[in-house]
């Protein structure tokens, strides 16, 4: 198991949080199984940037970026050199720190 930190974020949690997630799991399936509703409008897919986050401690663990995944951040708002796609980016046994930015491409929410 390894611990995921999120760092508060106004709408999806406004507090930070600390959380436990399985290795093999995505960041994005770790924070929606602990009621954190990260945008995922493509139903986990890899084809939008609404799950985006900023890696701040743990980046080198996560498995590597394919080339959909590249592609797809250069989209991405507030795209730095640590970000991933949560629905893409596995989580290993080292703990995590992420941040998931205040805007993202989607005007609308997505009722998932």
């Amino acid at each position: 198991m390894a611990i995921i930190r999120i760092l508060p974020h106004p709408e999806y949690c406004p507090k930070g949080a600390e959380i436990e997630a399985t290795a093999g799991t995505s960041i994005c399936e770790a924070l929606l199984e602990h009621d954190i509703k990260i945008e995922h409008a493509c139903d986990m897919s890899c084809a939008c940037t609404t799950c985006h986050v900023v890696v701040r401690e743990g980046f080198n663990s996560l498995n590597e970026m394919d080339e959909n995944e590249e592609d797809l951040l250069d989209r991405a708002w507030g795209l730095e050199p640590n970000s991933r796609l949560s629905c893409q980016a596995i989580v290993a046994q080292k703990d995590l720190t992420v941040e998931i930015p205040k805007y993202s491409i989607n005007h609308a929410k997505e009722n998932h």
